[in-house]
């Protein structure tokens, strides 16, 4: 297993979060790790990451297991890891990174993987929480009228939390308390590694509870702070894909909302995907029926939609692109996409470029002005500027064995049906006659006709008919036995 962490050389405080991430997930039924699966364009654990960053998180430390190097590989290197060797609970996964703190000390944030709707500003006040209280211990709870299958909060007559009682091992009384634990807590780093150090797997499952340390920390005498949620959706954790779903639809509204306060129109939510890490100018209108994926960027003062698709691609001001896929490409300012166009990846559209409908492009370079308006493909090539691609034209860009760079000048004129052969050069200016196949360079400011010469047999047309009509007669007759004479010539 790749191992992208090392225990600090020297003492260093400041505030670290260890993120567990080492379950099987049996419950998504899927051969991809519970942490890897897509959230609004990110992997879920990501979506944890950030917030942790964004609460001003110096360190995150991942803990992972179960087929840790493929979750590694998904995740990143932009966390360290910890490897729990054996599933044996949530407190033996957070002893797995003791070896990250050695030498460190400070405040660190233990939370689960799987919550991926934690907002940061909540943890900012769990944090503030942790700091400001003598005791350097701190959770969060919620409150849900049915908290069926989380663990229930414990607290004394006096309202101080004694611990934690999980679903399994809760007795009825206990399953009616509506305060739940999201497992979600911040420590003074040494108060979490001495409570750890007692802990006992002495619960229905046999496992270490980090929950258990709660309990351990009260029968010290010590306080522990406790910060509401804001509400039960921030603290969602994801266990199948209903859940999943259900956390989809909530993060996709937030996303909606901040694009929308910053003054981008959306037509239809209800119809709209916005991923995260999307980027849009303001006064572009979103329509109905389109999905922006992660790693794109739109302009200003653009139409986007309906049914577009577009994905790790930057979009410039005033372009409209409508029903049509665009796939890591770059597209300038003022371009018309669509409708029915397939940009695909290496494609680049210079401004006032016209892309129209049944037109595909791949590692297409498109000069400014040049138009491909109907049901072509351009690929492998560069397109100059202010040229015109017919209806219907191909760069024939593979020989069954390599790729070939087509190459057409500025102001050319590429007629309807022409098939342009690879490797070969369209000179600027020049003209390629309508049904041509160019196989040889074209020099600037000629015209290139290949095509065969027409033939003209008058009357044939009638002939022709008059064969079929024959044909179909003498069937006819022979079916009825009888036979018809030949047509003599």
């Amino acid at each position: 297993m790749r191992d992208s962490s090392k225990p600090d050389s020297s003492a260093v405080e400041g505030i670290a979060a260890i993120v567990l991430a080492a379950g099987k997930s049996t419950r998504m039924r899927s051969k991809l790790p519970k942490p890897l699966h897509l959230l609004c364009g990110l992997p879920i654990t990501n979506h944890v990451v950030r917030s942790c960053r964004s609460a001003g998180v110096n360190r995150v430390v991942v803990v992972v297991g179960h087929e840790a190097e493929t979750v590694q590989a998904g995740l990143g290197t932009e966390v360290e890891y910890a490897f729990q060797s054996e599933p044996r609970g949530t407190g033996h996964a957070v002893l797995a990174a003791r070896s990250q703190f050695l030498n460190w000390s400070g405040t660190i944030l233990v939370l689960a993987g799987d919550i991926p709707l934690m907002p940061p500003t909540t943890l900012r006040r769990l944090l503030d929480a942790q700091r400001a209280s003598v005791s350097g211990v701190a959770m969060l709870t919620a409150h849900l009228d049915d908290a069926t299958g989380y663990g229930r909060i414990i607290r004394d007559e006096q309202g101080s939390i004694v611990g934690i009682i999980e679903q399994s091992d809760a007795t009825p009384e206990q399953h009616s308390i509506k305060e739940w634990n999201p497992s979600i807590y911040a420590f003074q780093s040494e108060l979490l590694w001495s409570a750890l150090a007692e802990i006992r797997p002495q619960n229905a499952q046999g496992e270490y509870y980090l929950t258990d340390v709660i309990a351990v920390l009260k029968s010290r005498g010590i306080t522990i702070e406790s910060v509401a949620a804001d509400c039960a959706e921030d603290v969602l954790g994801i266990n199948n894909r209903v859940e999943l779903s259900t956390a989809a639809g909530i993060l996709r509204k937030r996303i909606q909302k901040e694009h929308m306060l910053a003054g981008v129109s959306i037509v239809d939510p209800s119809t709209t995907y916005i991923d995260s890490d999307v980027s849009i100018g303001q006064d572009t209108s979103i329509e109905p029926c389109s999905f922006l994926g992660s790693g794109t960027v739109i302009g200003e003062d653009c139409v986007i939609g309906p049914m577009a698709r577009i994905t790790r691609s930057v979009v410039g001001d005033k372009t409209r692109i409508w029903a049509s896929h665009v796939t890591d490409s770059q597209i300038g300012d003022r371009v018309s996409v669509g409708p029915y166009a397939n940009l695909r990846v290496g494609t680049v559209l210079a401004e006032k470029v016209k892309i129209g409908d049944f037109v595909e492009t791949k590692k297409a370079i498109f000069g400014t002005g040049a138009q491909a308006s109907h049901l072509s493909y351009i690929g492998d090539a560069s397109v100059g500027a202010g040229t015109n691609i017919g209806a219907g034209t191909v760069t024939c860009n593979f020989d069954g064995f390599m790729k070939h760079d087509t190459t057409i000048g500025q102001n050319a004129f590429v007629g309807s049906h022409s098939t342009l052969v690879a490797p070969v050069v369209i000179g600027d200016g020049a003209i390629v006659a309508a049904g041509s196949v160019i196989t040889n360079n074209v020099s600037a400011d000629a015209l290139a006709i290949a095509r065969s010469r027409m033939t003209l047999k008058e009357g044939r047309a009638a002939l022709y008919r008059a064969d079929k009509s024959a044909a179909a007669a003498a069937r006819a007759a022979a079916s009825e036995g009888v036979v018809e004479p030949k047509r003599v010539e």
